[in-house]
């Protein structure tokens, strides 16, 4: 028998998920997916949040990780929400950096009239 059990897989999933709420996983296809894509990103390169009892293949690491609940799997709502918050910090970021670029200018500005007037002043001392 397999440990953990879909069951016990989909129980593990579902717990964050309040009464009423429908389910993040309700089906063996849906965990299987689930694991199989973080098995992916584990082959890839991500590093494991938790070590497997036994075995260092990325398949069982992504069933305990699954298990342990160190990894979230995101519902619709939850990815359009990221992407929306996402999206947010991008747009401040990008809005800062504006800011700080307007302020550089307006101080090479200052600056240039800055000496401007100082030759200005020195062309009427050599006058004089």
């Amino acid at each position: 028998m397999i440990h953990p059990s879909y069951v016990d897989l989909m129980q593990a999933v579902n717990s964050q998920v309040e009464e009423g709420e429908e389910p993040v996983i309700s089906s063996r296809y849906s965990i299987v997916m689930a694991t199989a894509r973080r098995a992916r990103q584990l082959i890839a390169g991500d590093e494991a949040l938790v070590r497997a009892k036994g075995s260092t293949k990325p398949l069982s690491i992504a069933v305990e990780e699954l298990n342990q609940q160190e990894v979230k799997i995101l519902t619709e709502a939850d990815k359009e929400e990221m992407r929306r918050r996402i999206a947010e910090e991008l747009e401040l970021e990008s809005g800062d950096a504006a800011d700080h670029d307007s302020d550089a200018d307006a101080d090479t500005e200052a600056e240039a009239d800055a000496q401007e007037d100082g030759e200005e002043e020195e062309d009427e001392e050599d006058e004089a």
